[in-house]
């Protein structure tokens, strides 16, 4: 994939993550504020302060997590983003986190 096809990926990834949790919050009691800059997406937990960072790396062709549990680099396998060490899913781990720091059972897809 080119640099241009993957910025264009990335932005629509980072894109589908804010919605999914902007509709999260709308049917639960999640309290996030989503902000983004360019290629971070910084979304934050209002309830405890925590934050989970998710931004793309034009250079290695991946989007990267940062969370309390850990650093995650997700690269483009099949149509799908998957973790670089153990091959699970980025919205399925998102999921994870989410429901981690924000109390709140969470389920999150890339579907618009």
């Amino acid at each position: 994939m080119t640099e241009s096809e993957f910025l264009a990926l990335a932005d629509e990834t980072l894109g589908a993550i804010e919605a999914a949790l902007e509709r999260a919050a709308n049917d639960s009691d999640l309290d996030v504020e989503c902000s983004r800059s360019g290629n971070v997406l910084e979304i934050e937990f209002v309830d405890n302060g925590s934050k989970i960072i998710v931004n793309s790396q034009a250079p290695m062709q991946e989007m990267w997590v940062a969370a309390r549990s850990g650093g995650f680099h997700y690269k483009r396998i099949d149509g799908q983003w998957r973790n670089t060490r153990d091959q699970s899913e980025m919205y399925a781990s998102l999921s994870k986190m989410v429901t981690e720091q924000g109390g709140i059972a969470v389920v999150l897809s890339g579907n618009a």
